[in-house]
């Protein structure tokens, strides 16, 4: 008895103490400090984009409890998700646009709520969340046709170009920048800034379908308007657009004076949002020197960039892209130090890249990527090669001495094992598929119904030749048969004995020599047709697995598997 009455008097002791501190949390709330009671909403907006982080968040507070006019703090928030924007802090002027939509209720003015979302597309899209921005923009253009605004929808419609050109959907990219030349004529954006947005974007559009007279075209008539308007973004962009299509065109001279005449503009004057231009110039400046093969001014303005750049750029494509072309440079200069180490530095940022891009598109910097990453591997073979011509070199005499001998035995050991290659063929050829499984006491325990499951589509893209593709790869095959690229590789070696490479070399390789020893039409194809046909992109590449593969160069197995047929459509005859 004695305790129970000591645990009700512990309970009401502990409530004595607990109901005052929760009634004082519940009337607890914000408390404007003196200093900003008189002031203005305008001035906390001078207030907020001129203070650090720490302050700002008291200034908010304040800027929130003013309600008299929910309309004026609407366009208080638009003014501040403008301002952070334009100053590229992009998650901040998402939240201030959020904040106005947030009170779409109470704040019925269409216009705000418009540019609210104009503001919110146009983050998400300098941000690369292009399926998101495109969202948006579409959002602001459903508003603007409800209001039959011809000016709104124009600024719509230009931020869903920008998102279909990132998509590779120029078509509709296209389709809908001509509506807009077409229809500025009736707004107050004629012959002004936003018109030349409008070439601007349908310039993205022309260089990605590669129309470089249109892109020529525009891009002359939007330079004479923004020079009328003294508009120095404009000339910068369209410079630099001017200076890539000559660079394709293969026009170094002129491509030098219009991606100068850019750069001149970004050194002179404050430009507003200059990293993507500055990075353009110098790395098509640098591409230009590279083709010209002046290797130490190219690096220069690649150099350029490096210095420029901050560690959160490293993700942004053209940056990526620089890294490539620098290590291209050293190749040519046969530093190969240099070129290993900015190679090794591009690999690891384009597979981040790879692996965290929205499903997106950007044709002129994929179309770049492709050509260096081609003539790297070209320019490493060459520094295999000329490794092997020093080595050569200096071993020479000694294998003049052996030539002979080592010829004859070579050939004698192509022939054995040419003949029991021919054999291995024709067991491949007679009997079916098996499949093997390993023990399941492998490194992990592997679930039965995933594990065939992952199995049959294995078979069935072997079926389908899915291997053959140049593009065949453990990302994308892991994606074809719904597992991760951890798990894929553990059961092919599982279950293939192999890793994965080996796998894809085996299917390709056995796949070349049955078609080589049945299709006369294939034997007749040069190595390096051969090698494109069965996935590889250089003849290099298909003849040294097929080597290791077999003991014998492709030529050497073609030559005698057409006499082998001869002979045996001779015998047949007789």
């Amino acid at each position: 008895m004695a305790f129970f009455k000591t645990q009700i008097l512990f309970l009401f002791l502990l409530l004595f103490i607990i109901i005052p501190i929760f009634t004082k949390a519940q009337d607890t709330k914000f408390i404007i400090p003196d200093s900003l009671k008189t002031k203005t909403p305008e001035a906390l907006v001078d207030l907020i984009t001129s203070s650090d982080a720490d302050h700002i968040e008291v200034y908010e507070e304040v800027l929130e409890s003013f309600h008299k006019n929910d309309t004026v703090i609407g366009k208080i928030y638009i003014e501040l998700g403008q301002f952070f924007y334009m100053k590229e802090d992009f998650k901040r002027s998402v939240t201030y646009a959020n904040k106005l939509l947030n009170k779409k209720q109470i704040i019925t003015n269409d216009k705000l709520i418009f540019s609210a979302y104009r503001i919110i597309g146009s983050s998400f899209l300098r941000q690369g969340k292009y399926q998101k921005s495109y969202d948006y923009y579409y959002k602001a253009l459903q508003i603007a046709n409800q209001q039959e605004n011809l000016r709104n929808i124009i600024i719509a419609n230009s931020g869903r170009i920008l998102v279909l050109q990132k998509m590779n959907k120029l078509d509709k990219a296209l389709e809908i920048s001509k509506e807009m030349l077409q229809a500025i004529n009736k707004t107050s954006f004629k012959n002004g800034k936003n018109h030349v947005a409008i070439f601007t974007n349908i310039n993205e559009v022309f260089l990605g379908k590669e129309e470089y007279d249109s892109v020529l075209y525009y891009a002359d008539k939007g330079i004479n308007m923004s020079k009328s308007l003294n508009y120095k973004e404009g000339l910068v962009d369209l410079y630099i657009k001017k200076g890539i299509v000559y660079y394709y065109k293969k026009e170094f001279d002129q491509a030098f004076d219009n991606l100068k005449s850019a750069k001149d503009l970004l050194d002179l004057y404050k430009i507003g949002n200059k990293f993507f231009p500055t990075v353009k110039v110098n790395y098509y400046m640098a591409a230009c020197y590279y083709e010209q093969r002046n290797y130490d001014k190219a690096i220069s303005y690649l150099y350029n960039t490096m210095d420029f750049i901050e560690e959160k750029d490293r993700s942004r494509l053209p940056v990526i892209q620089s890294h490539l072309l620098l290590a291209n440079c050293y190749f040519k200069k046969k530093d190969y130090k240099q070129a290993h180490y900015w190679e090794n530095i591009y690999v690891k940022l384009n597979k981040n890249y790879q692996e965290e891009k929205d499903k997106t598109v950007n044709t002129i910097y994929e179309k770049e990527i492709e050509k260096h990453e081609k003539e790297i591997t070209q320019l490493k073979n060459k520094e295999n090669i000329s490794k092997y011509l020093l080595i050569g070199s200096i071993t020479m005499s000694l294998i003049l001495l052996f030539i002979g001998f080592t010829y004859y035995k070579k050939q004698q050991s192509n022939k054995l094992v040419f003949s029991e290659l021919v054999e291995k063929i024709k067991h491949l050829e007679g009997e079916k598929s098996k499949k093997t499984s390993k023990d399941s006491s492998a490194t992990i325990v592997i679930d039965d119904k995933k594990v065939t499951a992952v199995l049959k589509g294995l078979e069935k893209l072997e079926d389908e030749e899915y291997f053959l593709k140049s593009e065949c790869g453990l990302g994308l095959m892991a994606k074809k048969v719904k597992t991760n690229t951890t798990y894929l590789t553990k059961i092919i070696h599982a279950h293939k004995g192999k890793n994965f490479n080996e796998y894809i070399t085996d299917l390709r390789i056995e796949y070349a020599l049955k078609r080589l020893k049945n299709d006369k039409k294939f034997r007749a194809f040069s190595v390096k047709s051969i090698a494109a046909e069965v996935g590889y992109k250089s003849d290099d590449a298909f003849a040294k697995r097929f080597r290791a593969k077999t003991g014998l160069n492709p030529s050497y197995y073609i030559k005698n598997i057409e006499k082998l047929q001869q002979d045996n459509n001779i015998a047949e005859s007789v």
